[in-house]
């Protein structure tokens, strides 16, 4: 059953000092999540119990140093895999009109931001994958550039002013292009009229 349709007042548009009306600023914000990641986490979470186990109720009879060494890597291994796979289960794209800005996690971290005016140009990538890259995660590879990569599937290829490319995977992924291009021509137009 749909409900009906309310009609909400327009917000007054904000004005300049010269009485032009200036658009509100937009935000883009897109997603992407990996849930095959958490399979991984709960593997970090289990290496970790382990260590916890051996360091509480050990009767190991090969000595302290055997048993420290097994707690202190199974505690080492398990917060690795831990926070690397809950770093990357999701990523989080902001496109406004200064900045894109990437960030990973529920924590945020690691998190990259790219000022526009350091982007030549964006393109939409309709297949980009963990094998492409090495993996999932944030990525580098001299051939290619850098990536955040947390699933398969579409993505975000800027291409930087010193020649680099930054790919990041995330849903409607076209739609983060076009606003890229919207601002990529705004601050052109700025420039020139600046010049």
């Amino acid at each position: 059953m749909r409900e009906p349709s309310r009609e909400y007042p327009t917000p007054p548009e904000p004005r300049t000092g010269s009485g032009a009306v200036e658009p509100p600023p937009e935000v883009w914000i897109g997603r992407a999540t990996n849930r095959v990641q958490w399979l991984l986490a709960i593997a970090g979470a289990a290496c970790i119990a382990l260590g916890v186990e051996l360091a509480v109720d050990s009767t190991w009879t090969s000595g302290v140093l055997a048993l420290l060494m097994s707690v202190i890597g199974c505690l080492a291994a398990g917060v690795l895999v831990l926070f690397g796979t809950l770093a990357f289960v999701h990523v989080a794209v902001k496109v406004d009109d200064d900045c894109l800005e990437v960030r990973c996690g529920h924590i945020g971290l690691p998190r990259r931001r790219i000022p526009l005016d350091h982007v030549v140009g964006a393109d939409f990538v309709a297949s980009v994958t963990p094998r492409q890259w090495g993996g999932w995660g944030y990525r580098w590879r001299p051939e290619i550039g850098t990536a955040v990569v947390v699933r398969r599937g579409e993505g975000v290829a800027l291409k930087l002013g010193d020649g680099r490319v930054f790919t990041v995977t995330v849903d409607d992924a076209e739609a983060a292009v076009g606003v890229i291009r919207d601002r990529l021509r705004l601050l052109g137009a700025t420039k020139s009229l600046k010049a």
